[in-house]
């Protein structure tokens, strides 16, 4: 049963106003999850130019998480005090400026600081496509507005590496750069359509936000190089953390978030259900690159049909939960990913068809997954919280796909297992891809009777925080 919430109604605008702003953010949202992932293929070539190890290059990729994943929050706690329209503007004047550094940069530090601008500047754009749908839209269009920002992710995610591929061989990857650029076509717009509405000023916590972010590069350094070193000084700074904003006046994050327990909980299944799917754009070039000799523009296009089935039927899903509730978009979601995922199984080794087109079903249970969450976590913070939870709700997504690429690298690299779960696996380059298939099937399934547990089995009764649901 769908939960609806008793209180936080707040002015929406106009229909057409709505439709206008949701393509703008579509855009916008293609284009910054394109320049997440376009660099990833050029980082050899970068390597070799520069002369630089891989070690080194990975800054390219590490520098570029870490501060996208702070300022991901920093955006979403600054919407309580700055109104959004200004805050997307600031964003992707910084964008844009990181982009020119990179494309007149004549060394490997000055490629780094571009990286760096440009994450300072994208970070604005997940956090506010989690904000403005909530903030924008009433609880019962919210599901349909979340669907429509996943169009934007699904399209982004399948145009990335093949405009890297394409634009690296035919011109230089310095042109990557250029891409992000085409993001301030919209700054007109997003002045347009936005509320100017300012905030309550409060004093920031910078402190706070130092020591989040050193906590989070020292166990993303830990993760990649499996350093013991810097888990333990991510700890030591976590902990550090933790006292600030226990003790702060103005603390970067309020501890009352975490004292919801609906939204922890939340936040739990969501970093290993996100880490489930995102998964899929990592795994997937590895199964074609190793298995099937695949070359990335081949392997970008096995993987466009599914993106663009994400992408047509994205608000399908948001209609779904504003319709039968989260509950069952989430079911929904689980089930599409778990067959996806036992198919794929099945199908390593066989043509390339068939990952294809059982690649859809999972990338579409992805997306319907990314929504439910998404909504459900929303209608457990007030509306004084949604700023700050919905903006560590992105910074949680953004490491838990981190955490899921790093570990599934490291099992990869291992090589073919002498175990294989599925018997009807012949070939063993495919082994080690058909094991991690059923397991993420397998917590995918943990998770969704987890989710039941903590928030269908009580939809039914009041949750007591942060203020009353009713059925």
């Amino acid at each position: 049963m769908k939960l609806t919430k008793s209180v936080d109604t707040h002015d929406t605008p106009s229909t057409g106003k709505e439709t206008a702003l949701l393509r703008v953010l579509v855009f916008t949202l293609i284009i910054s999850v394109m320049n997440g992932m376009m660099f990833n293929v050029v980082l050899p070539v970068i390597g070799e130019q520069f002369e630089r190890s891989a070690s080194e290059t990975s800054w390219i990729v590490t520098g570029y998480l870490i501060v996208y994943a702070v300022a991901t929050v920093t955006y979403g706690k600054l919407t309580d005090r700055y109104s959004i329209k200004n805050l997307i503007t600031f964003g992707l004047l910084l964008l844009g400026l990181g982009s020119i550094v990179g494309i007149i940069s004549t060394s490997y530090f000055m490629i780094i600081l571009a990286r760096l601008i440009q994450a300072a500047g994208a970070a604005v754009i997940p956090a506010l496509a989690m904000i403005i749908p909530v903030r924008y839209f009433p609880p019962n269009k919210r599901g349909q507005a979340l669907g429509t920002s996943a169009i934007g992710i699904a399209l982004g995610s399948a145009l990335g590496p093949i405009a890297a591929g394409l634009i690296s061989s035919a011109l230089d990857w310095k042109f990557l750069f250029a891409i992000p650029l085409l993001s301030l076509l919209t700054l007109p717009f997003y002045r347009k359509y936005l509320n100017h509405e300012e905030g309550v000023y409060d004093k920031m916590d910078y402190l706070g936000g130092l020591l989040l972010a050193g906590s989070i590069g020292a166990m993303l350094l830990a993760l990649t190089n499996l350093n013991w070193w810097y888990l333990l000084m991510g700890i030591a700074v976590l902990i550090l953390f933790i006292l600030r904003i226990l003790h702060a006046a103005s603390p970067f994050v309020e501890p009352a978030v975490f004292r919801n327990r609906s939204y922890t909980w939340g936040m739990l299944i969501s970093f290993i259900l996100v880490a489930c799917g995102f998964s899929i754009p990592f795994i997937i070039p590895q199964l074609l690159t190793h298995v099937y000799d695949a070359y990335p523009a081949l392997a970008g296009l096995t993987m466009l049909p599914s993106a663009l089935t994400a992408a047509l039927l994205g608000r399908r899903g948001g209609r779904l939960a504003d319709k039968k509730g989260n509950a069952y978009l989430i079911y929904t979601a689980s089930t599409m990913l778990v067959i996806g995922f036992i198919s794929l199984s099945f199908a390593a080794g066989l043509a390339l068809f068939y990952i294809s087109s059982f690649l859809i079903l999972a990338v579409l249970g992805q997306s319907y997954m990314q929504i439910a969450l998404s909504n459900t976590i929303a209608q457990t913070l007030s509306k004084e919280q949604v700023g700050v939870g919905m903006g560590l709700l992105s910074m949680f997504n953004f490491i838990a796909a981190s955490v899921s690429t790093t570990v599934l690298g490291k099992v990869i690299d291992g090589g073919a297992p002498q175990l294989h779960f599925n018997p009807f696996i012949s070939l063993s380059s495919a082994f080690v891809y058909s094991n991690l298939f059923i397991l993420l099937a397998v917590l995918i399934v943990l998770m969704t009777f987890l989710y039941r547990w903590q928030f269908d089995r009580k939809s039914h009764a009041q949750v007591n925080e942060p203020g009353t649901w009713v059925c």
